[in-house]
């Protein structure tokens, strides 16, 4: 009974000892920004968006040239992506876009006619979207925004019955994501379903699926999907899906990579994310988010029971022979499909995370500021 009491009052003890300095911490950081508040001075502007061209190695800070907002605010997590083309940032009033083989620091600007903040790649350009289902798009080598889908809601609601807060408010189907497959199919996610046209938009199919769809992805044939109900797997086109991996939670993301693909779940037990790839188009899958370093506050608070660490994946990408893996504590890299990593150096910044993109040799990082 005296050492369970003992094993008691040492969590406790160890409980207000990480509460306190935890506590200090974040007076001490707020305390210094206030100072710096009432002398008049300025912060130094903060990155934007980081570039690495030998497997994250070095890092080139490509910032110069974008919103000076931006630098408080961040960029939403779908306002940009990276394609062999180069990289692209949605902002203000414009589409911001950086050439893939650029030495420096150099945007171009668009100015965007619509207020769609989200952006997402198809097979000829680029696509804009909003909640409500209102869709741009620019193809490859013009300059004009074109409205597309202009029918979907229409037909959506048609379509699918379901009554929900979206429908009730704006009768209206609530959109959260946009995919086109090399093959030309256009998929829009949505609450408890997905649409699919296989004739650029003209008609739509309604595939229920039982939750949302925030992230596809596509090969060799084989559809992944990462839902509210976790990540799903079709084999016909988007058709029929099976459930290739529940844990309780949602599936984050889905990614290709060579032979296959790579996921981030979650998982609802831990309550935190895992990452784990298949080599056989989806069919099985290994976790490889064991084996990631455990960050300094997991480490201490697995010493307090009852208490969970806040360290999550946020993104996962494969260049070159690499996996890069966007931690809310950092950016790590790993030579062999996940067996071993290692924590890359990026400059001192504040952030809740990074989010990664992806194109050829090159890897494009923002830092996550949070909501």
């Amino acid at each position: 009974m005296k050492n369970k009491n003992m094993k008691r009052l040492f969590a406790f003890v160890l409980a207000i000892l990480v509460g306190s300095f935890l506590l200090n911490s974040f007076v001490l950081k707020e305390k210094k920004a206030g100072e710096k508040t009432i002398k008049g001075t300025k912060s130094a502007p903060l990155p934007i968006i980081f570039r690495s061209t030998d497997g994250g190695q070095t890092w080139q800070d490509i910032s110069a040239g974008l919103p000076e907002n931006l630098k408080r605010t961040g960029v939403r997590r779908d306002g940009f992506f990276a394609t062999d083309r180069g990289v692209y940032l949605r902002a203000g009033n414009g589409v911001y876009h950086s050439e893939a083989n650029s030495t420096t620091s150099f945007w171009t600007k668009e100015i965007f006619p619509g207020e769609q903040l989200e952006i997402a790649p198809g097979r000829n350009g680029i696509f804009a979207y909003n909640f409500r289902g209102q869709f741009l798009q620019k193809i490859n080598g013009t300059s004009e925004w074109s409205p597309m889908y202009t029918n979907f809601q229409e037909q959506a609601v048609r379509l699918n019955k379901t009554i929900d807060w979206m429908y009730t408010n704006y009768k209206e189907k609530q959109v959260s994501s946009v995919f086109e497959t090399t093959g030309g199919t256009v998929f829009i996610g949505s609450n408890n379903a997905l649409y699919k046209s296989t004739n650029s938009g003209k008609t739509w199919k309604y595939v229920p699926i039982g939750g949302w769809v925030m992230k596809m992805a596509e090969s060799n044939g084989v559809l992944l999907a990462a839902s509210s109900q976790g990540i799903l797997r079709s084999t016909d086109d988007g058709e029929n899906w099976d459930r290739v991996i529940s844990e309780g939670g949602a599936g984050i993301a889905v990614e290709r990579i060579d032979g296959g693909f790579a996921a981030i779940v979650t998982n609802t037990i831990t309550h935190t994310n895992t990452v784990k790839i298949s080599l056989d188009n989806g069919k099985t899958w290994n976790d490889i988010g064991e084996s990631l370093p455990p960050s300094w506050n997991s480490s201490l608070i697995s010493l307090i029971p009852g208490l969970q660490s806040s360290t999550d994946i946020l993104s996962i990408k494969q260049m070159g022979k690499y996996l890069i893996c966007g931690r809310s504590d950092g950016i790590f890299r790993s030579a062999d499909m996940g067996k071993t990593w290692k924590k890359l150096v990026l400059p001192a910044i504040e952030n809740y995370g990074f989010d990664l993109s992806v194109a050829g040799n090159v890897i494009y990082v923002i830092p996550n500021k949070g909501c």
